[in-house]
């Protein structure tokens, strides 16, 4: 009996254990997952990596040597030219700078000198005028004495103002102030607007030179000389200089040449011949005769100053000797006004100015027609406009300024300038 209520006992607690096992089953019974295989980096070592690294580093720098050097050698001597050309640029400017006060110092010099010469002049004129009515003894002496320095102080210091002629000095130098900033502007432009070369360095260097040679600063040994045998027009550029190739807009369809034409040939090749047959020797004849008159007035101020120092040196002897003191001080005077002061040595040097503008059109216009290749020219049309700019006229002046010229003799200037 009691065996059986064991039994009984332990067969209900089997059967729930075994429920609950198989409830246990249940729930911790999962789906077997597919293996997922990862691949994990082989780690390098230390010397691996430091080939790697080189292999790479060599890949770059043959890389950059090979895409790079042709590149940095032209940016190097774009560089290296632009560095060249503003260092000219600031040359120019100084030089712009040392002629403008040079030419105020030496018009300055001309007035001075004028004015200074003039007084001495009239005032040994007054004493000798002076001793002459009624001196005696050493008052007469101390009279005729002043009067005779004085002349002779003037007739010195006109022989010196003579040779060097102030007002051609400063005229000179304004010339050279004009052209240099003619030029500082010209480098400007190409710095602008242009890709210098080491070509434009050399010509803009010529150009510098040629303008220090013709225009020089100082008065010892490189003075222009002022009473040449013959007038000539002044020079001012290199004497090698060529046609630069056109850096202008190029035409894109062959027929119209770059802008030039028979018809445009043919009216450059007119105002070439009006220009040598009327401006250029009209301006040789003009500074030719200004020569002349110049070297009479240069003679003539020193000697009648000499001849009053002479009258002056015998007045108070009842001689004419007053009169010749008093009348040759006061011509020297006047002689002296009008050479100076009427600067003629400066209208001299605006003839050899502008007998060289005309000379150097001429120039340009010969060597742009010899070049016959007609893409190394300056455009057509920009050339034409320059040279009727520079000739005071519009285009269509200009063409029929050159149609007269080659229908029939025309009474008339190239230039309505000057």
């Amino acid at each position: 009996m009691a065996s059986l209520q064991a039994s009984t006992l332990l067969l209900p607690s089997s059967s729930s254990s075994s429920s609950c096992s198989r409830k246990i089953n249940a729930a911790i019974h999962v789906p077997n997952l597919p293996k997922l295989n990862f691949s994990v980096p082989k780690i390098s070592t230390r010397k691996q990596l430091g080939e790697e690294l080189n292999i790479r580093q060599d890949r770059f720098m043959n890389t950059v040597i090979t895409t790079t050097p042709i590149e940095d050698r032209s940016d190097k001597s774009t560089t290296i030219v632009t560095t060249q050309l503003y260092a000219i640029l600031e040359a120019v400017a100084d030089r712009v700078e040392m002629h403008a006060n040079i030419g105020a110092q030496r018009d300055n010099w001309n007035t001075l000198l004028l004015n200074s010469i003039n007084m001495i002049t009239l005032t040994a004129a007054t004493v000798a005028g002076i001793a002459a009515t009624g001196g005696i003894g050493m008052p007469l002496l101390a009279l005729k004495l002043s009067s005779t320095l004085l002349y002779s102080a003037a007739m010195g210091m006109m022989v010196i103002m003579n040779k060097i002629q102030p007002s051609q000095l400063a005229e000179e130098q304004r010339n050279a102030t004009r052209l240099f900033k003619q030029l500082q502007t010209q480098i400007q432009t190409m710095l602008a607007i242009e890709t210098p070369t080491q070509e434009d360095v050399k010509d803009v260097m010529e150009k510098v030179l040629a303008l220090d040679k013709a225009y020089p600063l100082p008065l010892l040994g490189t003075m222009l000389e002022k009473f040449p045998e013959k007038f000539e027009p002044a020079v001012w550029w290199p004497s090698n200089q060529v046609q630069k190739k056109n850096k202008g807009k190029q035409c894109n369809t062959p027929r119209d040449n770059n802008g030039w034409s028979e018809e445009l040939e043919m009216e450059m090749r007119e105002i070439i011949q009006v220009v040598k047959r009327k401006d250029i020797e009209d301006y040789v004849r003009l500074g030719n005769l200004g020569l002349k008159i110049n070297k009479v007035l240069a003679i003539s101020g020193p000697l009648l100053t000499g001849i009053a120092a002479i009258g002056s040196a015998f007045v108070g002897n009842g001689s004419c000797a007053a009169i010749v003191a008093v009348a040759a001080g006061a011509l020297a005077s006047v002689v002296n006004s009008f050479e100076h002061g009427g600067q003629v040595g400066q209208v001299i040097e605006m003839y050899r100015n502008c007998g060289g503008f005309f000379q150097l059109m001429e120039e340009s216009i010969e060597a742009t027609l010899e070049e016959r290749d007609l893409e190394k020219r300056e455009n057509g049309e920009l050339f034409e406009m320059k040279v009727a700019m520079k000739l005071g006229r519009s285009l269509s002046q200009l063409r029929e300024f050159a149609r007269k010229s080659t229908s029939s003799h025309v009474d008339e200037f190239a230039s309505k300038l000057f």
